[in-house]
């Protein structure tokens, strides 16, 4: 129930992302999305301020930066020229990357079957952007690669929690790993011409709308329930999330017009199939 609910909100992220570009640039979405979630958590933060300790400071630094901070950015910029059907399906390759990354750097227990899953799931992304650049090297979507490290991010910012933050309460790192990356977004955001923007653009406030739910809903309330899910089974399977993600987001994704082929679909399914062998 918890995994349907997460991909039920992740996925609706992709079509969110896509509104909010409407009105604003990839970096103000950004912006935007980390300073409203992390004024949305402040109150938490406040109430559990006293179970802060020095020594996780460094990882929940960590998770905000990988977890949400670089992510909000690099998803605005590929989804300028990537669909959000595309964006979705793509990020399931976050269960694969954080996979390899915990058996080299966090002790993961590697096996035959979880490598096959690897490749199968790169197989799948390889497909999944050929076929969305016309089978063309020379119009290959050079920008679905900030998705790729994007997922990578998630993959570090998971093996962190999973390794690290264990005894940490899920809204504490939540509220916390915000507020240290929402303060500089504030800063960055006001930098822009974003109050010119909400002024002038005739579609601002719908594009506020969209990221300010993507913020409260897509980043806040749902990464407590991850890190949750995460502290009570572990990083590979909190992550396995994504299994339903390019669902919900190829549905929003046909339903605003985004077209998908058979090799679309194929790509899509060897991801999955990828992400299940790795788990």
């Amino acid at each position: 129930m918890i995994l349907l609910l997460l991909s039920l909100i992740w996925g609706s992220s992709f079509i969110l992302i896509k509104k909010s570009l409407i009105a604003f640039s990839p970096f103000q979405v950004g912006m935007i999305r980390i300073s409203i979630s992390a004024l949305f958590m402040l109150p938490f933060l406040y109430k559990m301020r006293k179970k802060l300790f020095k020594k996780n400071i460094k990882h929940l630094l960590i998770v905000g930066m990988t977890g949400t901070a670089i992510p909000s950015v690099l998803f605005p910029l590929a989804q300028q020229h990537v669909d959000s059907s595309t964006a979705g399906m793509l990020n399931s390759l976050t269960p694969l990357f954080t996979f390899v990354m915990g058996v080299l750097f966090f002790g993961i227990r590697y096996s035959g079957h979880r490598l096959l899953g690897v490749i199968l799931g790169l197989c799948g992304a390889i497909l999944l952007i050929l076929a969305k650049s016309h089978w063309s090297f020379l119009s290959f979507e050079y920008y679905t690669i900030f998705i790729l490290v994007a997922t990578i991010c998630y993959a570090l910012s998971v093996n962190t929690v999973g390794a690290h933050l264990q005894n940490v309460h899920a809204i504490l790192i939540t509220s916390f790993s915000l507020f240290i990356v929402g303060i500089p977004a504030v800063v960055a955001l006001l930098s822009t011409d974003f109050v010119s923007v909400v002024q002038h653009h005739p579609d601002a406030w719908f594009s506020l709308g969209a990221v300010s739910i993507l913020a409260i809903f897509g980043t806040a309330l749902s990464s407590i329930v991850f890190f949750y899910l995460v502290q009570k089974t572990d990083a590979v399977f909190g992550s396995s999330v994504a299994y339903l993600i390019p669902i919900v987001a190829l549905a929003f994704g046909i339903w605003d017009g985004e077209l998908i082929n058979l090799g679309v679909l194929t790509g899509m399914a060897l991801i999955i199939a990828g992400v299940y062998l790795s788990k």
